[in-house]
């Protein structure tokens, strides 16, 4: 019972943004629903591993945004056993070498589409990241924010000035992707 008990105050932790939950309840949400299964198989499928180097893996595929707890990637890890997606063998020594089945490599391949788009998802986070380290542009991109924000969501904008938003904004990606 206090196991469930401890999910709902994570999930509200989450939503609420400032609850409970020792402050990871943002980071937490770098991945989707079974999106972290998901990524979990891609690392596999390339070679077999171990608890800790998974989150490593995960680290270093995030460029260090998000690291997944053992809290985190052992219950997943878990229910991926379940389902016969992976296999988990303790070693001599203790500790659990992790691979995935035949069953793992056919469900990576049916969902290889889903994890085209949560690559391109971190890609895009990589490249604000990337962007933000120069504190020029840093806060020439939190300028344009806060006048979009103000702008589009603090004003009753009529169709036409929002086509009008819309049409800067491209003709300033258009002058960015011209620069050489």
């Amino acid at each position: 019972m206090r196991h469930h008990h401890d999910d709902e105050h994570e999930h509200h932790g989450m939503r609420g943004g400032r609850g409970g939950c020792g402050g990871g309840g943002r980071r937490q949400r770098f991945f989707g629903h079974g999106e972290l299964r998901m990524v979990i198989l891609d690392i596999l499928s390339r070679n077999a591993s171990h608890g800790y180097e998974l989150i490593k893996a995960i680290e270093a595929l995030t460029q260090g945004h998000y690291s997944p707890s053992p809290g985190v990637i052992y219950p997943t890890l878990d229910l991926l056993q379940d389902q016969g997606l992976i296999t988990i063998d303790v070693e001599d020594g203790g500790r659990k070498r992790i691979a995935i089945t035949d069953e793992g490599t056919q469900w990576l391949a049916e969902n290889h589409e889903h994890l085209g788009h949560i690559q391109m998802r971190m890609n895009a986070r990589m490249v604000g990241h990337e962007l933000r380290k120069d504190p020029q542009m840093k806060r020439a991109l939190e300028n344009f924010k806060a006048v979009l924000d103000l702008k589009v969501n603090q004003q009753e904008l009529s169709a036409a000035q929002l086509k009008q938003v819309i049409g800067v904004i491209d003709r300033a990606a258009l002058e960015i992707s011209q620069l050489d």
